[in-house]
């Protein structure tokens, strides 16, 4: 197929490679709600006394973490569900996810000023024949959106792939130079709309570092052959705009940077999207894990790998950055996550006691005191009781029995923050 499309007449102008790169499809299936969906998110409920790090994605499907055979019902795992990952590791972090499927800079433009004028609008107000299902909540919910982002302390931005749709569903019928000058017609508005959606941000957060990410090659040089070249260019070039722009707002002292994606997907198109054998060009799962891998890289320093999943062990538990080493196993049970007691106190630094008489637990940290009998069906926090349907439970561990808490539980008395990510089955606590 792709042998087919890339015939000789489309090698030379590098713009009409950029066209072919930015080529997104507006027609894909829909990616799932970003709703948390597990169960430690939903037992926390109560405001944290520290505010957390929040991180607000914009954008199109790639922000949005789409993946070919996605629907309604799919939990998308893309770089921003990664990020949110990466900030847990530095302490306690919520994200918000505002990709839109098939959106363009020409869209993310007419969201990011109906958001910063604070109206909810219709859907084809921000674009028409969006096929996102999720739009009309996208629209109607800008009140909520504004909020989030007056609170972000990081934005991220991917925008350019579906803004030269219209080129190449067209290509046949232009002349090389015809493609050439609607190329940079077509780049040139998607440099004013990105600052126009740059401007309206600043306005709105002016502290909030801003990330605007270009746009990789996904086709590799083995299905493309000589016009690789030309596609590298045509990325080049786009990288080029992102970087000016960029430069453009940093000259004013302003928090944008351009994060160079492309780069990374260079010579490793194959493994990193889904262009062969299926021809679609969004990333895999590697290539998700490489952009959220420079993102973190560029905002913390560094990126933290997932580890293996050791034998035996259900999930994975990370205190205040630093992964839990104990040889008492965690116990999943009904979606509850349990830990031995003198585990967890001594990893956050509460202190605990044990009542032999009532078999009743206690722990105390920055002056909460939660108190925990064995098999019942609530605690007290505070001197307020909680109901559970999780009780605390003892252990039989060799010759010793452990006393068992329920995580969550725990949490939401001594005011700790726990949230479980889990497509790394991992458990993070931040105090």
């Amino acid at each position: 197929m792709f042998a087919r499309r890339w015939s000789t007449r489309c090698l030379a102008p590098a713009l009409l490679a950029m066209a072919l790169l930015l080529c997104f499809p507006i027609d894909c299936l829909t990616a799932a709600s970003r709703t948390e969906r597990d169960a430690l998110d939903h037992a926390i409920s109560i405001q944290m006394e520290q505010k957390a790090y929040q991180i607000v994605a914009l954008g199109d499907s790639i922000s949005a973490g789409y993946e070919p055979g996605m629907n309604e019902s799919s939990v998308p795992y893309g770089y921003v569900e990664r990020l949110k990952e990466q900030g847990l590791y530095h302490g306690r972090t919520r994200v918000y996810n505002y990709g839109i499927l098939g959106l363009t800079s020409n869209g993310l433009k007419n969201y990011v000023s109906a958001i910063q004028n604070g109206v909810a609008v219709k859907p084809e107000t921000i674009q028409r024949g969006l096929l996102d299902p999720r739009i009309s909540a996208f629209a109607a919910g800008i009140a909520d959106t504004r909020a989030a982002l007056e609170h972000a302390d990081l934005i991220t931005i991917t925008i350019g792939g579906n803004d030269l749709y219209s080129l190449l569903t067209d290509i046949e019928s232009y002349s090389v130079t015809e493609i050439e000058a609607k190329g940079r017609e077509l780049m040139n508005i998607y440099t004013q709309n990105v600052r126009e959606v740059i401007d309206d941000l600043t306005t709105i957060n002016p502290h909030a570092q801003i990330i605007l990410m270009d746009q990789y090659q996904p086709v590799p040089k083995m299905i493309i052959g000589s016009a690789y070249s030309y596609l590298q260019s045509a990325a080049d070039s786009f990288t080029a705009a992102v970087e000016g722009l960029a430069s453009e707002y940093a000259g004013q002292g302003k928090l944008v940077k351009a994060v160079n994606v492309a780069k990374a997907f260079k010579g490793r198109e194959i493994a990193l999207t889904h262009i062969f054998p299926g021809g679609d060009i969004h990333p895999n799962q590697s290539g998700y894990e490489v952009i959220a891998k420079v993102v973190a890289e560029e905002v913390w320093g560094s990126y933290q790998e997932n580890s293996v999943l050791q034998e035996g062990m259900p999930v994975k538990i990370v205190v205040k950055g630093e992964k839990l080493q104990s040889p008492n196993i965690p116990v999943l049970r009904q979606g509850q996550t349990f830990l031995a007691l003198r585990d967890i106190t001594e990893a956050v630094g509460a202190s605990s006691s044990w009542d032999s008489l009532n078999n009743t637990a206690s722990v105390t940290y920055n002056g909460r005191k939660v108190i925990i009998p064995i098999g019942s069906s609530k605690i007290i926090a505070n001197g307020e009781e909680i109901p559970t349907n999780n009780p605390a439970f003892l252990n039989i561990i060799g010759q010793e029995a452990k006393t068992y808490i329920p995580l969550a539980l725990l949490a939401q008395g001594l005011g700790l923050d726990v949230q479980y990510a889990e497509k790394s089955k991992t458990v993070f606590i931040n105090l």
